[in-house]
C-alpha cells in the first residue's frame, strides 16, 4: 500500500509518502514541502497548497492518504490560515477519489515512538530508523509528513489484523 501522509501549513506543507512493505519495514517513495510565498495573498496561497497536492496524487497515486489534525494553538490568524490550508489539502486528496484519515499529533507520536508526548527530535529519529535512512529528513515538516503516513501504515496493519480476526 502506497500512502501519502500531510504535515498541513499555509507557509509550508510537508509530505511523505511511504510504502508497505508487506512486513514490519516501510518503503521511502518520496518527500519533500510546497511552499507558499508571504508576499502572496491567502488566496493565491491556497491555490498554489490545492493545485501541488493534487499534482502530487495525480503523479503517484497513491492508495490512501493521512492528514494530521490541526491543534488550535494561541495565534488564532495563523490556526486560521494553516485551517484553511488544511481544507484545501483535504479537497485536493478527495477530488481525487483518495480515502484520507485523520491522526491527532499525540496519535502520531504514539505509533511512531511509542509515546504520545514525545519530544520532535524523538520522532524525527524513529521516522529516520523506521525507514532505514542515512539521516533525518529535512525540512521538519517533511519527517512530521513521514511519521502521518507511517501512522496511518501502522493503522492499516493492525486493521487488517482485526478484520481477519
Amino acid at each position: 500500500m502506497l500512502v501519502l501522509g500531510i504535515d498541513p501549513g499555509i507557509a509550508i506543507t510537508g509530505y511523505g509518502l511511504v510504502r508497505d512493505q508487506g512486513g514490519a519495514d516501510a518503503e521511502l517513495v518520496a518527500y519533500g514541502v510546497i511552499t507558499t510565498p508571504s508576499k502572496d495573498d491567502l488566496p493565491t496561497r491556497l491555490q498554489k497548497v490545492y493545485r501541488d497536492v493534487k499534482e502530487m496524487v495525480e503523479t503517484y497515486q497513491p492508495e490512501s492518504a493521512a492528514v494530521e489534525k490541526l491543534l488550535f494553538g494561541k495565534n488564532v490568524t495563523t490556526a486560521m490560515a494553516v485551517g484553511q490550508a488544511r481544507g484545501v489539502t483535504l479537497l485536493a486528496i478527495a477530488d481525487c477519489g483518495v480515502p484520507i484519515t485523520e491522526y491527532t499529533p499525540a496519535s502520531i507520536k504514539q505509533a511512531v515512538a511509542g509515546y504520545g508526548n514525545a519530544p520532535k527530535a524523538q520522532m524525527q529519529e524513529m521516522v529516520r530508523l523506521l525507514l532505514n535512512l542515512d539521516e533525518i529528513p529535512r525540512p521538519d515538516d517533511a519527517a512530521d509528513a513521514l511519521a502521518v503516513a507511517i501512522t496511518h501504515l501502522h493503522s492499516a496493519r493492525y486493521q487488517q489484523l482485526y478484520d481477519q480476526s
